[in-house]
């Protein structure tokens, strides 16, 4: 059987990199959903923390397999990417908090919803990933909007990052269209999407659609949002398309994890939206700042160093300002009356 196939270049590495890489993911997602949480059951906070440190120390060991497998340029860029990921990634963990609290979904299933929204975010990431890859190789000038919008995020998350942030789930139109065209209920029957249950208008039975499922939606709808300023971000550090995908994956994987943790510890990184903004205004400016200078592209040591450093003084910075103060952390869940959701008991609405 011919094997050349594994050897073909895809976007500018051979087929079974992507393979192995593709393969590596699924076997981590298989033993998450089939060993780890193959019952559903509330994750506390020491297993959210030890699964944190095991999905960490899964993406920096990749890291180490790139330094020595691409060489050290690869290396560093894989990490600087990973780590702005990683950072970026704590503001999806608010917004996460706030739609599970809205639509009152419970602990103990709350890991579904985050497992099944991981898988769509990697598909939905991919699609992303592999436009930008190609417009980029088109038309280099796509970096300087990908590098000014990267100053000008970088710089409204400065201005505002004292102020109350607030996602409105209420407003999303995808929610308002799925409420109005599509059956939905209230009712939350163990961890299952869907429900079949007698229409209010018609009596017949007919499928509906759960708080679950609708929070599923929400929440890619949100890592499609949160995806403007992340794709921009991976891109102004390094365009190998490889890099781009690898680093982003591992950083959103675990995210699930992240999310139960810091749900409870999130009051410490207060001050950490800082240290992310004057990340993104560095990313940004350093494509023009290499142009400048005459550099063909920013040195990836000084890159990961800089990187790594704001980051490492915004997260010392936070659990210095916050040692006494207490704080409220990201809602996990807060009991929300049929009323307030907006959602009709067994009803097309």
């Amino acid at each position: 059987m011919e094997l050349t196939f594994l050897f073909a270049e895809f976007l500018g590495k051979p087929a079974w990199l992507w393979i192995a890489f593709l393969g590596v993911v699924g076997l981590i997602l298989a033993f998450d959903l089939g060993v780890l949480h193959r019952k559903a059951h509330e994750i506390a906070l020491r297993e959210s923390i030890l699964l944190s440190l095991f999905y960490i120390g899964l993406g920096l060991s990749y890291g180490g397999f790139v330094w020595w497998y691409l060489g050290p340029d690869s290396g560093m860029q894989y990490l600087t990417g990973y780590a702005v990921e990683k950072s970026l990634s704590m503001d999806n963990v608010f917004v996460i908090g706030v739609i599970l609290s809205y639509f009152a979904i419970p602990r103990a299933f709350q890991h579904r919803i985050l497992f099944w929204g991981i898988l769509g975010v990697i598909v939905l990431r991919g699609i992303m990933i592999g436009l930008g890859a190609g417009l980029v190789a088109q038309f280099h000038w796509v970096l300087y909007l990908f590098a000014a919008f990267l100053i000008f995020t970088g710089i409204k998350m400065l201005l505002s990052a004292g102020g109350d942030d607030h996602y409105d789930v209420e407003g999303n139109a995808v929610l308002k269209f799925m409420r109005k065209r599509f059956h939905v209920t209230d009712r939350v029957d163990q961890d299952r999407f869907w429900l079949k249950l007698p229409s209010h208008k018609t009596g017949r039975l007919a499928w509906h659609a759960t708080p679950l499922f609708l929070a599923l939606v929400c929440v890619e709808l949100a890592d499609v949002i949160f995806a403007v300023d992340s794709i921009p971000a991976i891109f102004t550090i390094t365009t190998d398309p490889f890099i781009v995908f690898t680093s982003n994956i591992f950083a959103i994987l675990g995210l699930r994890a992240m999310f139960f943790m810091l749900s409870a510890l999130v009051h410490r990184f207060e001050y950490l939206k800082y240290a992310l903004s004057a990340v993104l205004v560095f990313i940004g400016s350093k494509i023009f700042i290499a142009d400048v200078m005459g550099w063909e592209k920013f040195p990836p040591p000084v890159s990961l160093g800089v990187t790594f450093g704001l980051l490492f003084a915004g997260f010392a910075f936070s659990l210095w300002k916050t040692r006494r103060g207490e704080t409220a952390a990201v809602p996990v869940v807060a009991p929300v009356p049929p009323a307030a959701s907006g959602a009709l008991p067994d009803s097309a609405t």
